[in-house]
């Protein structure tokens, strides 16, 4: 990318982030040609906040990052346009967006993502990071645990909960994934593999 940073007086570009599933308008901010470097080497959206006059990552407080998924600029190159998925409310209002638009985007992409990032930067909070401190051997145990349940709740007739331990189990199971090291795209690829031995 080219960027043009000269073409406004402070430096600064314009960035709009978007959904990168729902394709909905997150947000609006600015970067200078730091923050753009800094949200390419980490993968998490910085802006250069003009009222703190310092860079800014997004969620650095809320743990509510933006983790990067495509960054395209304008047809003039003095606009960027960032594809993104949240993790969690994007505004400080608590609002889904900026515009007080509700965003119900929500994939296995978005929840690894999460996932990634409890592990990454723990918080006391979260039950997740509860699980990776925990360490290996529980977060399995927990995953035995949960297939058990679902076989239980697979033998009645009661969608519910049968659903919930459903998803209980693909939680914990992306958790493991993660303590080793890997996600679901690994286990799709071996997939991929066995089905074009397979024919």
């Amino acid at each position: 990318m080219n960027l043009d940073f000269s073409k406004y007086n402070d430096g600064l570009i314009p960035v709009i982030v978007q959904d990168a599933i729902s394709n909905k308008v997150l947000m609006l901010g600015f970067m200078n040609e730091e923050a753009l470097n800094k949200t390419q080497t980490e993968g998490k959206i910085t802006f250069f906040s003009r009222s703190k006059q310092r860079l800014w990552t997004k969620g650095e407080t809320s743990n509510n990052f933006l983790i990067v998924k495509e960054i395209r600029p304008d047809c003039d190159n003095d606009t960027l346009l960032i594809k993104a998925s949240p993790l969690g409310p994007v505004c400080h209002t608590g609002a889904d967006t900026c515009f007080n638009e509700r965003n119900s985007s929500f994939s296995l992409e978005n929840l690894e993502g999460i996932i990634t990032e409890r592990k990454s930067n723990p918080s006391e909070s979260s039950y997740t990071s509860s699980l990776f401190k925990k360490g290996i051997n529980k977060i399995a145990q927990k995953v035995g645990e949960e297939a058990v349940e679902l076989v239980i709740e697979s033998k009645d007739d009661d969608k519910e909960k049968f659903l919930g331990e459903a998803a209980d189990l693909l939680y914990h199971y992306l958790v493991l994934l993660q303590a080793k090291s890997h996600n679901l795209a690994d286990v799709i690829a071996v997939l991929a593999t066995r089905h074009k031995k397979q024919g």
